[in-house]
């Protein structure tokens, strides 16, 4: 997918500041992430500074600005699962695939994001991979999870 169109995707707006968020929804949706040739092509259909969309997409935790991997993890940072260890398996987590808070391995196997509520606080704590959510999770069973091969 190297090479995407566009010019296709701006036709459905008409290219003014507020087109911004549903333009990088857009793309998101397509590509996954929000690329730096996306930025710069949106800079110059909306005629606004790289700046300006990276001040605005950055405040919003829903963009990303690197590729997914294979396999999400998202560690929920909300209170219960903070109290129940959440901070321990998000250290984990970073420690077993070597990656920091919102990077993907080098394989693209796996991307690593933490949550700020998962919105499963009676299971605390919860470790989403994907769509699956996994409750009471443990540092062995998410040790378990990052290397079963599916």
């Amino acid at each position: 997918m190297k090479d995407k169109d566009y010019s296709r995707l701006f036709a459905e707006f008409e290219g003014v500041e507020a087109d911004l968020i549903p333009v990088l929804v857009r793309i998101q949706e397509r590509d996954g992430y929000i690329s730096e040739e996306a930025v710069r092509r949106v800079s110059r259909f909306l005629r606004l500074s790289e700046n300006q969309i990276y001040g605005v997409a950055s405040f919003y935790p829903k963009f990303r600005f690197t590729e997914p991997g294979k396999k999400s993890i998202k560690v929920c940072m909300g209170t219960a699962c903070h109290v129940r260890g959440g901070l321990f398996l998000s250290e984990a987590v970073g420690w077993q695939l070597g990656v920091g808070i919102g990077q993907t391995t080098a394989d693209k196997r796996f991307d690593f994001q933490r949550a700020g509520c998962l919105g499963c606080c009676t299971l605390a704590p919860v470790v989403m991979v994907n769509e699956d959510v996994h409750s009471r999770m443990s540092v062995i069973r998410l040790k378990e999870i990052l290397e079963k091969d599916d």
